[in-house]
């Protein structure tokens, strides 16, 4: 199973009048995750299916990655890409989706640095995803413990830098 975990772009500042679950994306938050998810296709992505965060932001970057990487279908809801939630419950919710090939999750940092160390069977691992960032971690069985292997990690400003 291949997993690609995408962290939501650029977003909204967070304001007192609005709650941190709406914060929207930016134009420049989109535009930035159109050019990484390029890079993705050209390299062959093309998720059976995008799991997300319910939050805005990770919501909108679902539904970017799903209009530039042609999904086959609508992006999921995912309660277990909470902020917060526990890497072994993401697990689960992959396990259960295993047969889709490719999937792709959209959500949240911290939570996606400590879920790529968790995939990889490496939890004191320290990994800083960045906004917008995309990675692809391989993961061959679907025990009860993950022992993937990470093939990549795009970064925006590298995007950029091929342009």
């Amino acid at each position: 199973m291949e997993i690609y975990l995408l962290r939501h772009g650029i977003a909204e500042e967070p304001r007192a009048d609005k709650r941190d679950a709406d914060r929207a994306l930016t134009s420049e938050g989109k535009k930035k995750l159109r050019e990484i998810l390029k890079l993705a296709r050209a390299s062959g992505v093309r998720p059976g299916a995008i799991l997300s965060s319910p939050l805005r932001r990770a919501l909108e970057t679902a539904a970017v990655a799903a209009s530039v990487l042609g999904s086959g279908g609508d992006p999921l809801t995912c309660r277990a890409l909470l902020p917060g939630c526990r890497p072994e419950e993401v697990w689960d919710e992959l396990r259960a989706h295993k047969d889709a090939g490719q999937i792709l999750l959209a959500g949240h940092e911290p939570q996606f640095g400590r879920l790529a160390a968790y995939l990889l069977a490496a939890p004191s691992l320290q990994i800083d995803v960045k906004k917008g960032s995309l990675i692809r971690i391989d993961v061959d069985q679907s025990g009860p413990q993950p022992r993937g292997v990470l093939k990549w990690m795009l970064v925006p400003r590298l995007a950029a830098a091929v342009r």
